[in-house]
């Protein structure tokens, strides 16, 4: 007997509702995703951006001053006794550029490991400063980065291979691997998540030689990383299902990439993004790289622990999700004893009445006996 017009309109319907449904959460990374990056970088300026006038005498302190005031917020300007004092607060990276007046050709001092795009921004303040005095400037580079990264960006893009790696390896491990027991799943986030430390190691090194030396590091900073990302996202899996997906983009995409530094620095976006750069995973990562490779692991240690902090929520969270899913397992095997009991019952009774009665006599009692 063939369906009716109206069971083919209904099942038309109920199929657009589903489509209709799962269109929420592309449309919500498309808002998310515009939010967050044209938020952190359509409009680039300095604020608080920490530089220096190296000199002592009066001279100095007029020009600090001076650029301190015209900057209205832009610049934090300090003064140094010496060149050398400058360069190791460069590499301390507790400052971004270093102006050095006096003679025909004054001298700018930064380094470039820190922020291409930091460095560029310091570079236009001083070029003007030294326009204004009728002399052409000097830069000096005092951290260059590795011939294979010339803008300093490859440890950012580095950080996109692993995130994209990570993530999407959550829906596979949450999903198709949804009915492994969570043991099992969190082995195979373990397993992932050394297999994407390697492939991003093989990027850094020997594949675009985006570092010239500490690879080691790098490749264990990945992997602290990636399996931060994977533990979180394999136990939100348990409690967001469906929407696991975009909870992930939301935490290590749309927030994660735009706090991370990568492209610019904190100094340079707008507060938000620079109050994330303290604690989030991927700034963790970008500028523990940095920090290990280019400035002699100064500060390298808060990284670190930024990057296993992360880490050790997803173990908290995997844990909460096992009790979670061993409670619902015994909810589950509950029910199940509870509707073989009742099956066995109707059965029962419509044995003692003498009547067969119909299969769909028998599920409606069924369901009464549930129900009860």
């Amino acid at each position: 007997m063939s369906a009716g017009p109206d069971s083919g309109a209904a099942s038309t319907a109920a199929t657009l509702r589903h489509v209709l449904g799962h269109l929420v959460t592309p449309l919500l990374m498309c808002i998310g995703m515009g939010l967050a990056y044209l938020g952190a970088f359509h409009a680039p300026e300095p604020h608080e951006l920490h530089v220096a006038v190296v000199g002592s005498g009066p001279s100095s302190q007029v020009l600090a001053q001076t650029l301190q005031d015209e900057g209205n917020g832009a610049l934090a300007v300090s003064t140094v006794a010496d060149r050398g004092t400058a360069v190791q607060e460069l590499k301390d990276q507790d400052i971004y550029g270093a102006f050095v007046p006096g003679g025909r050709t004054p001298e700018l001092v930064v380094a470039s490991a820190s922020s291409d795009t930091t460095a560029t921004a310091v570079e236009k303040v001083f070029t003007q400063v030294a326009a204004g005095q009728g002399d052409p400037l000097k830069v000096t580079d005092a951290a260059p980065t590795a011939g294979g990264d010339p803008t300093g960006q490859g440890l950012f893009f580095l950080l996109v291979a692993l995130s994209i790696g990570s993530y999407a390896s959550v829906a596979v491990i949450g999903g198709a691997g949804g009915g492994l027991p969570l043991r099992i799943r969190a082995l195979l986030t373990l397993g992932t998540s050394l297999v994407v430390s390697l492939i991003g190691a093989a990027f850094a090194g020997p594949v675009f030689h985006l570092v010239d030396h500490g690879l080691g590091g790098i490749w264990a900073m990945a992997w602290l990383y990636s399996a931060g990302i994977l533990l979180i996202g394999v136990g939100l899996h348990t409690f967001l299902k469906r929407w696991t997906t975009l909870g992930v983009m939301v935490l290590f995409v749309m927030l994660n990439f735009t706090s991370s530094g990568g492209i610019f620095r904190p100094e340079l976006q707008p507060g938000f993004f620079g109050a994330l750069h303290a604690f989030w995973n991927g700034a963790g990562f970008v500028e523990g790289a940095r920090s290990y490779v280019y400035f002699g692991s100064h500060g390298l240690g808060s990284d670190v622990l930024v990057l296993a902090l992360w880490c050790a929520v997803g173990l908290a969270l995997l844990g909460v999700a096992a009790l979670v899913e061993s409670g619902r397992r015994k909810t589950a095997e509950e029910s199940a004893r509870v509707l073989a009991g009742a099956r066995k019952t109707v059965a029962a009774d419509a044995g003692i009445a003498g009547r067969p009665g119909t299969r769909q006599e028998e599920e409606e009692e069924l369901e009464e006996a549930v129900a009860v």
